[in-house]
């Protein structure tokens, strides 16, 4: 029956994403309703929830039966079957999609169940912390910890996209329903609330609209910038607003702009964007990629060297978004090729799939990072010492210099005092050991880190 399945699955997706998400994942039976799948890791299973729950659900629907339950069994570490998870789908066999607010909020205010559409997932335990949002970060848990603190009224919290916004933002909900259950809190993205403001006027519901978000107690709009040229809509969020401030009710708002740059945003709306507190999550530093890569490796189990979560840290700048991408692509592509996560196998994903950061280094920058590895004054590679640790200090400089700043072995040799047969012989010194000196490989590999950190 599951091979029934995978024929149908298979001509309704690309070879490519049939071979990546379905082809390693096998039946351990099916009894009484209950279908469970061997999947390789958790990721698979979230990232098939996410991708491809309709799809499936209804080919279940159609193989298994309309009552099926679905089942995901993988091994927290791997090749451990003693550390064995299953995990339930949410409804497979209903191919029902996630659950969004209706168009009609009138509809969900007289329900006795308020969904708060907050995903579990982002949650304060699994966010990492680094200087990069150590503000933001503890802002968010004060809110969270605290409904009636209202400091930080309302919450406008700025940065690109990949950054984290949307995990703080629904981190900062979950809190809140921990501490007071039958708190209203609700996550709607801004283009949800215009496409439900558009069909509320249509339907003529406008005041049950209205209505509706007047009686949430911690309103938490996502990418508000989405409303620029909204006339309408603004209006109306304009009016929620007041509402839900006056009444002490908390509101967070994020963007990927500062309101200074939010042309085509009313301007008694901007004002109120900075009634209360802008905190903004920069690009995640390498302290913050390394963080997020080791719990991401943690989490699902994975037995991932320092050399090549340092690798990834270096290469993957620009978002938390693509770290997580990037993990996604290493394990499949691993389990499809049976081999092991290797910084071979982290390079060749990184390059085919993801920007390779382009950092500029020089002369100088290798030099100070290399000094501070090794705790020795950077003036000293300047010099004629001939001392073991300034030798290899200086000879790392040359290598580095000549991999990562293109420099000439003449102007390296320039630079030290050196003649070019010197820079060429320490060259090739550390390349013929690094194949065979782990601490060696450690050294350069650290280094490299912290030169394209």
């Amino acid at each position: 029956m599951w091979e029934e399945c995978l024929r149908i699955i298979k001509d309704n997706l690309s070879p490519e994403q049939f071979k990546s998400w379905f082809e390693p994942v096998t039946s351990m039976g099916f009894s009484e309703g209950n279908l469970r799948l061997q999947v390789p890791s958790s990721y698979f299973a979230e990232h098939i929830e996410e991708k491809y729950r309709d799809l499936l659900g209804k080919v279940i629907h159609r193989v298994y039966g309309p009552n099926t339950k679905l089942y995901y069994c993988y091994n927290q570490v791997n090749n451990e079957p003693t550390t064995n998870v299953v995990v339930r789908s949410e409804n497979p066999s209903g191919a029902i999609k996630p659950n969004l607010p209706p168009a009609n909020p009138a509809v969900t205010a007289v329900q006795s169940n308020f969904d708060s559409q907050l995903n579990p997932r982002y949650n304060f335990e699994n966010y990492c912390g680094s200087m990069s949002n150590k503000v933001a970060l503890s802002i968010g848990e004060a809110i969270g910890n605290d409904p009636k603190c209202k400091t930080f009224n309302p919450l406008f919290i700025i940065g690109p996209s990949g950054v984290g916004k949307t995990h703080l933002m629904h981190a900062i909900g979950i809190r809140l329903k921990e501490n007071n259950p039958d708190l209203r809190v609700l996550y709607v993205t801004a283009r949800l609330f215009e496409s439900q403001f558009t069909t509320a006027a249509h339907n003529g519901d406008i005041n049950n609209f209205i209505n509706f978000y007047q009686s949430i107690d911690c309103l938490i709009i996502d990418d508000i910038q989405d409303l620029i040229g909204k006339e309408r809509t603004q209006n109306t969020f304009f009016h929620i607003f007041n509402h839900l401030q006056l009444n002490g009710k908390q509101i967070i708002i994020s963007s990927d702009c500062p309101q200074s740059q939010m042309k085509g945003m009313s301007e008694r709306m901007l004002t109120r964007f900075k009634w209360g507190m802008t905190v903004k999550l920069e690009r995640p530093d390498f302290e913050l990629r390394k963080e997020v890569l080791t719990m991401k490796a943690q989490n699902d189990g994975l037995s991932i060297n320092e050399e090549v979560l340092d690798y990834i840290a270096s290469n993957v700048t620009d978002s938390i978004r693509e770290l997580e991408g990037v993990m996604v692509s290493l394990v499949a592509h691993a389990t499809i090729l049976n081999v092991d996560i290797t910084i071979d196998l982290a390079r060749s994903v990184i390059q085919n799939s993801f920007k390779m950061t382009q950092k500029q280094v020089n002369f100088e920058m290798i030099t100070q990072e290399v000094s501070n590895y090794y705790g020795i004054d950077a003036d000293d590679i300047y010099t004629k010492s001939r001392k073991r640790e300034i030798s290899d200090a200086r000879q790392m400089v040359m290598y580095l210099a000549k991999k990562h700043a293109k420099m000439p072995l003449t102007a390296i040799g320039t630079r030290l005092s050196r003649t070019h047969a010197t820079v060429l012989y320490a060259c090739k010194n550390i390349e013929d050991r690094l194949p065979h000196e782990k601490q060696l490989k450690d050294d350069v590999t650290k280094i490299e880190s912290k030169i394209f950190a």
